[in-house]
């Protein structure tokens, strides 16, 4: 085939002899340029007929010395690449590249779990690795461990984690589960971070520091090198568990609910990733049953109606409790007493389940709490309704929470929305306030509303002090904007690593405002 005939997006770069580097690298059937092939790797969730982060091919390796040789040849040539694990990043980009017309490295066919620990609690898993390949592997052993999830099962851990995604179980909380990573340089060479720098080690994936700088978080939301293996932090399986529900059915009290969640979160009481829905988010996330919406945005009688109606509230907290039966009682009684200072807060009718019971659990929410990973909320989700997510990170302090919400209340009212926000209590002092902007994916114009709101959005939060922890591919120049401190000295010292590291400028140039000195130099970082 010759590229020039049947490129998806034009690269100069990309030539027949690129091609045939490229596919004697990983082989004939893991190169694609066809444009068909490739638009199967598209942003599920961007504005139809836009080709602004379109790619130019796509390339599957199999094995991490595929991975560096492709990297050779980027670098050979002066081609961006672009990583991605399942693609599955739906709301912030997708698989698409910053720079359109790169190539993107898709992980699929490099899922292997490649170790499971049951006496540490712990597994090894490459970059194709779903949240379900881990939890099916662990029960095929027979291991009595708690695999971590998130909300959808499809996607990959390590893609997951490297963009700073979270997870509900106990390592959710403030990404503790991530543990010694093997990574290619854009150079092609290959480091192991943490322990894992000595040979034969076997506490690679069990420290978390180094001798000397800890580097594992400098791969986490950067494009300083591609992760290709990853441990993972498992938990056993717990006797007793409890999924709780905390309603609030009155708006005014969400201040003091937060205030409540910090202080259950710092004596113990609750662990893991609590989750915050207001009453439409809640319905989806806790129930499995989105409201439909209508023309206009509904009310906020309406939406005190369907939260009374459905029993969610103004706001729904999604919590868990895990340990002995004891423990699990003698939890539920504290976070019961300290729920009764919420003005209209209760607690729905709790379920303690034991470890016989867990594979009877139905509801993804319940499922999701025990590590059993589900679809639900996608497969609830009309095929024409897609979202971009805003994300601001914010004290967690009633009255914070409180100013974020007010201010996203007031633009998605702006925009005709609905109000649909989802807190996540990442760690016992911040949380992660998800705007979750909803659209119809099938019409251009609504789309592009949608991603000018949450560019207002983005934008009016960061004058307020708040930043975006996870931006999408659209906002990313202007999150990093926000980070101006000493005339942007993060951004200045990250830029010196980046061009020491990746002179040709070809991993994943623009990823989350970091650009390589030759996008910098002519301009091109403006208007990639």
């Amino acid at each position: 085939m010759s590229v020039a005939n049947d490129v998806a997006v034009d690269l100069p770069g990309l030539t027949d002899r690129v091609l045939a580097q490229l596919q004697a690298a990983v082989g004939v059937e893991a190169v694609h340029v066809e444009r068909t092939k490739v638009d199967e790797f598209k942003d599920d969730y961007w504005i139809p007929g836009d080709e602004t982060y379109a790619a130019a091919a796509v390339v599957q390796p199999t094995s991490t010395e595929q991975v560096r040789e492709i990297v050779r040849i980027a670098n050979e040539h002066g081609i961006p690449l672009w990583p991605h694990s399942q693609g599955r990043n739906l709301g912030h980009g997708g698989a698409s590249p910053r720079v359109r017309g790169s190539i993107q490295l898709g992980f699929q066919r490099m899922n292997r779990v490649l170790e499971i620990n049951d006496e540490l609690a712990y597994a090894v898993v490459e970059p194709g690795v779903t949240w379900q390949d881990l939890h099916d592997a662990v029960r095929e052993r027979g291991y009595s461990l708690m695999t971590p999830c998130p909300d959808l099962s499809w996607g990959s851990i390590i893609g997951n984690s490297m963009d700073g995604g979270h997870t509900y179980q106990h390592y959710g909380a403030d990404y503790l589960m991530p543990t010694g990573f093997e990574v290619v340089l854009p150079d092609g060479d290959l480091l192991r971070t943490g322990q894992g720098a000595i040979p034969e080690s076997t506490s690679w994936h069990l420290y978390k520091r180094s001798l000397g700088p800890s580097l594992d978080a400098l791969f986490v939301q950067s494009n300083l090198g591609i992760v290709t293996r990853m441990g993972v932090w498992l938990k056993r399986l717990p006797d007793a568990y409890a999924p709780l529900t905390l309603i609030v059915d009155d708006d005014a009290d969400l201040e003091i609910a937060v205030d409540t969640i910090r202080e259950l979160r710092l004596a113990g009481h609750l662990e893991g990733v609590p989750s915050i829905y207001s009453t439409l988010r809640a319905a989806h996330m806790l129930l499995d049953a989105p409201v439909q919406a209508g023309p206009v945005p509904f009310t906020a009688a309406e939406l005190q109606e369907i939260g009374a109606r459905l029993g969610v509230g103004a706001w729904a907290v999604r919590s868990y409790i895990w340990g002995d039966p004891e423990l699990v009682a003698y939890r539920l009684r504290r976070i019961e007493a300290a729920w009764a200072a919420v003005p209209s807060g209760r607690m729905q009718p709790v379920t303690t389940y034991t470890k016989d019971d867990y594979s009877t659990i139905v509801g993804s929410a319940a499922q999701i709490g025990i590590g059993i990973p589900t679809l639900k909320a996608i497969e609830s989700t009309p095929a024409h309704i897609a979202h971009v997510d805003v994300s601001p990170v914010v004290p967690l302090r009633g009255v914070e929470i409180r100013m974020v919400v007010e201010e996203l209340r007031r633009l998605y009212a702006e925009g005709g929305l609905n109000f649909g926000v989802g807190i996540m209590v990442t760690g016992e002092r911040t949380a992660v306030a998800i705007a979750g902007i909803r659209y119809d994916k099938t019409d251009e114009a609504v789309a592009r509303g949608a991603f000018e709101l949450g560019r207002r959005m983005q934008e009016s939060l960061g004058r307020l002090g708040y930043g975006d922890g996870r931006p999408h591919l659209l906002y990313m120049d202007t999150a990093a904007s926000q980070h101006s401190f000493n005339g942007h000295a993060y951004r200045r010292f990250v830029e010196r690593i980046k061009d020491a590291v990746d002179p040709n400028g070809i991993l994943s140039p623009g990823r989350h405002g970091i650009w390589p000195g030759a996008y910098r130099e002519d301009g091109r970082a403006d208007d990639a």
